[in-house]
């Protein structure tokens, strides 16, 4: 697994371009993170780059595009099943418990097929430096129903949220790649699901003004917690 910044510094209000998409494709083909300025969500799947934006709009992102945050790997599943049916965003976290061996290492997770319906959000651009708080406030929220596509999905353990969105993390892309964000509620199933446990992390950190001067000491993950809900 590599990642590119941190979650604090989203949190902060640290979300200029960092890196772009070429460099990103550089260290994985699966993965998910968001774009310069928080324009929107990103879902990095079968070596390719969609970007979600606030307005709904799904396009593929160009090369040069930039990224403050991303989490990307070389999808090679350990395992390939089908899950049961699920009513929940807790009911399918439960049912991708089932398939993770250890709660100390991380696990990318990729589900596909269709969707009775999707609840999912997209973030909108800020002003500069808004903490990532406020500008979940002010996100867009979407729901999909009767739609098929592919939830991109990562889980990381309780010690990395000083760094990372621990437990699940969820983008959805619909199989058109004209849908997708990331993801609030889901009704579903059966799904195929795949698995790869991850133990090798990289984590790069930027050298930017804003990230070398940010006050990352504070304990993010309440605040994240709320970036990361519903509103």
């Amino acid at each position: 697994m590599f990642q590119i910044s941190t979650s604090g510094a989203l949190v902060a209000g640290v979300y200029d371009r960092e890196v772009n998409v070429t460099s990103i494709l550089d260290h994985g083909d699966f993965g998910l993170g968001t774009f310069a300025n928080l324009d929107g969500e990103m879902v990095v799947l079968d070596g390719k780059v969609y970007q979600i934006q606030g307005t709904g709009r799904v396009s593929e992102a160009a090369p040069d595009a930039g990224a403050p945050f991303a989490v990307v790997t070389r999808f090679s599943p350990d395992t390939d099943s089908r899950t049961l049916k699920v009513a929940s965003f807790k009911e399918l976290e439960a049912q991708c418990d089932q398939h993770r061996q250890s709660g100390n290492i991380f696990y990318a997770v990729r589900l596909d097929g269709h969707f009775n319906r999707v609840r999912t959000r997209a973030v909108n651009p800020p002003s500069p430096g808004t903490r990532l708080v406020d500008a979940a406030k002010a996100q867009s929220e979407f729901t999909f129903d009767d739609v098929n596509g592919t939830l991109i999905g990562l889980w990381s353990p309780g010690f990395s949220s000083a760094f990372s969105v621990a437990g699940y993390h969820f983008h959805f892309l619909s199989d058109d790649r004209q849908h997708g964000g990331h993801v609030l509620d889901v009704v579903a199933g059966p799904l195929r699901l795949r698995v790869e446990a991850l133990t090798d992390f990289h984590l790069a950190l930027p050298e930017s003004e804003a990230f070398l001067k940010a006050d990352l000491s504070k304990n993010t993950a309440e605040e994240l917690a709320y970036a990361e809900q519903a509103h």
